[in-house]
């Protein structure tokens, strides 16, 4: 039976250019900004062919803007999205940031400074992501519930796109 959680430890707090590894020290995914303001997120087939469930596109490409601005994004071969419409928020107030998964559903990042919790529309966390302590090797861990593979390249890659925007300050 698979297990219920899975852990993929950040390494570099650097949301620009990171890895995450799973706890067997297999590489999952790439995050990788090129000169041209391209960054390219990849999920890495040797740790996705140990878990079957895991569907949809393998690698996505965020397209910035002059200085770093918010541009778009598109998961493998598809249409692009505004960065906007990937993190974008329902109250004026709120610190939440809601994306649509390719799967047709709406999903919601609690954003706060350390820590991000990726919700389903009943309120389940299916991912949570924090910085770790002084000790670790690694800068943050990230905890994956079974039901968010499928949706795995969008979590990591709105997750992404989260945290440059918390150390861009964009609104």
């Amino acid at each position: 039976m698979a297990s219920s959680t899975y852990s993929l430890l950040q390494f570099s707090a650097d949301p620009w250019n990171a890895r995450f590894e799973d706890l067997e020290s297999r590489l999952a995914f790439t995050v990788d900004e090129n000169p041209n303001l391209i960054m390219k997120i990849a999920r890495e087939a040797p740790w996705a062919q140990q878990h079957p469930d895991i569907m949809g596109p393998s690698n996505s490409y965020l397209y910035f803007g002059p200085n770093r601005t918010p541009g778009h994004l598109i998961y493998g071969n598809s249409t692009y999205h505004t960065m906007a419409q990937a993190r974008h928020k329902k109250k004026e107030s709120s610190t939440s940031r809601y994306f649509w998964a390719q799967n047709g559903k709406e999903y919601k990042w609690r954003v706060a400074p350390q820590r991000l919790e990726c919700v389903d529309s009943k309120g389940n966390v299916i991912a949570l992501w924090e910085t770790s302590q002084l000790a670790d090797p690694f800068a943050a861990k990230l905890t994956i519930k079974h039901a968010a593979l499928p949706i795995i390249t969008e979590i990591v890659t709105t997750l992404t796109l989260n945290r440059i925007a918390q150390v861009s300050n964009w609104q």
